[in-house]
């Protein structure tokens, strides 16, 4: 007789799609949104039918096995496609259609380092693409709108378990290199029912994303999650809500979506954008579970965005503040569904020492964190002193360290093998090292940062975020989510210097400054809040033109990246206190 264990092993995600076809055939899936209107919708007998039927022109191609990249815009075509790799035992590499030479380069890589047999994509990106790869051998190209596919009587079910490698998530690269994560069947499985249990979803439960469906966030949480459920999702593209943030919003008053959500810098983006007048037509009371992650959770976000669409029926206790990785397929630890979020308040002299002390009050001397939550079902959370090996006391920072079976099989090539290799002193399990930095208070999950970004000056930690916020709220001339602070050597020194991007409306044009705009004041004013906030004193803070300061196709800044330009005198600076 097998044991539970064994049974999970052999299930894969394509029984999940199964169980989903013959239960909710007509049941609509997929919905996406242009303009705000419905642009294509899809039932779960024709999304798995048409799947299949591609699933057996890969078949014919032999591609089984072999790595396929995905290179479509957000779109059920996306959707299908890469169900389709799995249900041809295809490993799917999801990628970003590339529009600036930056994603080209990126595609090269990809490409390089997966050793993609093909791409999958249309004429139209084949065309603009093909001609700027720099690759150093031949890929096939199948563009999907020219082809006929297979009938679906000639499918044949791949032979695979739970085990077998389903897609490579390529990291967003936002302190190294992009790694593609090694993503199983039984890791999305085991992933998607943390989500599940964790956010208090079921098959009737309104989903809406507009997240990249590349990316491990719109991937895992907004395309296989609602699978899994058997529960519809409405998507839109994601330049829609960037462009115009309001319209985010407007689809989930819309539709009464009860889960939708992204990284801090969208509710952000939303409190600077969406006007007042604007506000008044939304009813945001359906929406239940706001998750928030992939980045810094601002407390004050949290705050600022319930008090300005509070009259819409949104209330702070929707927030979900959570967090997770590609590594660990998407979600590590998240806070009850039905509960606000929990913010602390913690010294934050003690914080640079690496202590967690609680504080009674917000004052200049402390800060304010926001949990992640817990760990969920048969996760592994420890908290370890990266040197050592060993676990550290509750309240005292160390890097956070991850087992369960929706961690992944590792980085292809078996690059950085230690990472997912950790070893705790006295337990058997091996974890997987995140980078990340946290603590651990009254069971509560609190991240503090990445172990690679933490500025050391004079002996104490300093977390390039708090330092970053501090910053945009300056002025409103600066971009939100968009300032990188890092530090330099100059003259055997550990230094501070800060980039952050202008908005727009603020670009010198033939030279001219906007009226009433004085950047050396600014200047002065962003020196003399890091002075006051944090006691240090900044080498060189450069406000630089918008749209130019370096993050991964997630949004998330990579400082490491910013660090390299701004030493190698890459970046346009508009204006400055200093020269290096």
């Amino acid at each position: 007789m097998k044991t539970s264990n064994e049974l999970t092993s052999q299930l894969t995600f394509l029984d999940v799609l199964e169980k989903a076809v013959v239960h909710t055939p007509e049941k609509t899936a997929f919905t996406y949104l242009r303009n705000g209107l419905p642009h294509e919708s899809i039932t779960y007998h024709d999304l798995i039918a048409e799947a299949k039927e591609l699933a057996s022109y890969l078949q014919m191609q032999r591609l089984q096995g072999k790595r396929a990249l995905i290179m479509f815009p957000s779109s059920l075509t996306y959707i299908k496609t890469f169900l389709a790799c799995l249900y041809a035992g295809v490993v799917a590499v999801p990628v970003y259609p590339p529009t600036l030479s930056k994603n080209l380069s990126r595609i090269s890589s990809v490409i390089q380092h997966s050793s993609a047999d093909c791409i999958l994509t249309n004429r139209k990106l084949q065309t603009h693409v093909s001609t700027h790869l720099q690759v150093s051998r031949s890929i096939n190209w199948i563009c999907l709108d020219e082809i006929q596919t297979a009938s679906i009587e000639s499918y044949t079910p791949p032979y695979i378990n739970g085990e077998t490698l389903a897609f490579l998530q390529y990291t967003s690269g936002s302190t190294s290199a992009p790694k593609g994560v090694m993503i199983s069947h039984k890791n999305i499985l085991a992933n998607e029912e943390m989500i599940k249990q964790s956010f208090g979803n079921n098959k009737d439960s309104k989903i809406l994303g507009w997240l990249p469906l590349y990316h491990d966030m719109g991937l895992i949480g907004n395309v296989l999650q609602p699978l899994y459920l058997g529960a519809t999702c409405i998507l839109m593209d994601p330049l829609e809500f960037l462009q115009r943030p309001i319209r985010w919003l407007k689809a989930i008053s819309d539709y009464k979506t009860e889960i939708s959500g992204g990284p801090n810098f969208a509710y952000e983006l939303c409190i600077k954008k969406i006007k007042d007048e604007d506000i008044e037509k939304l009813d945001l009371s359906s929406w239940k579970v706001a998750f928030n992650g992939a980045e810094p959770i601002r407390s004050d976000t949290l705050r600022n965005f319930s008090e300005k669409f509070g009259p819409t029926g949104f209330k702070i206790d929707h927030f979900y503040p959570c967090y997770g990785m590609a590594e660990a397929t998407l979600l590590i630890a998240g806070g009850n569904s039905q509960d606000a979020p929990i913010i602390k308040t913690f010294d934050s002299e003690a914080l640079k020492l690496e202590k967690a002390i609680g504080r009674k009050f917000l004052t200049s001397e402390s800060t304010e964190l926001v949990s992640s939550g817990v760990s969920s079902l048969n996760q592994t959370i420890k908290i370890v002193d990266p040197n050592s090996n060993k676990v550290v006391p509750d309240n005292t920072i160390g890097e956070i360290w991850v087992s369960g079976a929706n961690v992944a099989q590792g980085y292809l090539r078996n690059d950085s093998p230690d990472t997912f290799n950790g070893e705790v002193c006295d337990l058997p399990d091996k974890f997987l090292k995140t980078g990340d930095l946290g603590f651990i208070d009254e069971g509560q999950l609190f991240v503090t940062g990445r172990l690679k970004d933490v500025i050391v000056l004079r002996g104490k930690n300093f977390y390039p975020q708090d330092i970053e916020m501090t910053v945009e709220k300056t002025s409103k001339s600066i971009s939100t989510s968009a300032c990188a602070a890092f530090s330099i050597v100059h003259q055997n020194e550990e230094k501070l210097v800060i980039i952050a991007e202008l908005e727009r409306a603020f670009r010198p044009r033939q030279g001219v400054i906007k009226e009433g705009f004085e950047p050396n004041e600014l200047l002065k004013l962003i020196r003399k809040e890091i002075m006051q906030e944090f006691s240090i004193q900044a080498f060189q803070i450069c406000l630089i033109k918008s749209g130019s300061i370096l993050k991964t196709s997630s949004g998330k800044i990579r400082r490491s990246a910013c660090k390299e330009a701004y030493e190698s005198r890459e970046l346009e600076i508009w204006f400055s206190d200093a020269k290096y």
